[in-house]
């Protein structure tokens, strides 16, 4: 892991209030969040890890460190559950929830009516329709998984957004969510923004990509927990605030 911590961020100061104020701000996280899975070892190193980046003096974090510390906790967190479940806010005003389960079976509800899903699959991508079976089946290497996702696209300039879109919208597995915050990573088009705090005062990380439209669409995201926190377009000013995305034994009422 210290490798791992140097290959990203280089060698830590010697520091001793820095190496203090990164503990505290790891409890104070700690205690916000109030997330089990930081129990574990590996995740707490790699949660210790972005916190080094954020509180070493004079150093600033690059667009491709924050996808790869984002990249590691993907891949350490759970994947279990009944039903896939995803809950948006649309431009501040109109809920979205959707529930799927392993065998395909799905239900959406929009402002609280629950409707069956029937004749198509919930989730697509550029436009088709993409079944839980193929989401599962998408490679866990980064290369493998470009290459992948770019022979389903009808347009390869859409390969930011499709891999976007298997960080959050799609059940995918975890070593596919950390592989697609890899091969965003090594995408030029992808662009870091800084530091941003979403409607709902969430603080995160903000990278934005274009669309074959011209639109540009930006990313908020948390790499503590590597969750897309919103979606925002600049034309039209459509923004969707991710409220939930993960698996739960709840299903809809």
């Amino acid at each position: 892991m210290d490798e791992l911590v140097r290959d990203l961020y280089g060698e830590p100061g010697p520091d001793p209030q820095g190496r203090a104020r990164v503990w505290r701000q790891l409890a104070a996280r700690r205690r916000r969040r109030r997330l089990s899975w930081l129990a574990a070892p590996v995740v707490a190193a790699a949660l210790a890890m972005v916190l080094v980046v954020y509180g070493a003096p004079g150093q600033e974090p690059s667009s491709r460190s924050i996808l790869l510390a984002a990249a590691t906790t993907a891949e350490s967190s759970a994947a279990d559950g009944t039903y896939w479940h995803v809950k948006k806010l649309y431009d501040g005003t109109r809920e979205s929830e959707l529930w799927a389960t392993r065998d395909g079976r799905a239900w959406t509800a929009e402002q609280g009516r629950v409707t069956r899903v029937t004749g198509k699959s919930p989730f697509s991508m550029a436009g088709q329709d993409l079944t839980y079976a193929q989401i599962q089946n998408l490679p866990s290497d980064p290369a493998a998984l470009r290459e992948r996702v770019t022979a389903m696209l009808p347009d390869a300039r859409l390969l930011a957004d499709a891999l976007s879109g298997l960080l959050w919208t799609k059940p995918s597995l975890p070593a596919v969510r950390a592989a697609a915050y890899r091969a965003l990573a090594d995408l030029s088009e992808v662009r870091y923004l800084g530091a941003r705090t979403d409607t709902r005062g969430r603080h995160g990380e903000a990278f934005s990509f274009g669309l074959p439209s011209g639109v540009q669409r930006t990313l908020i995201i948390d790499p503590v927990t590597s969750q897309v926190l919103s979606c925002t377009d600049d034309r039209g000013g459509r923004t969707e605030i991710v409220l939930v995305a993960g698996w739960t034994d709840e299903g809809p009422r």
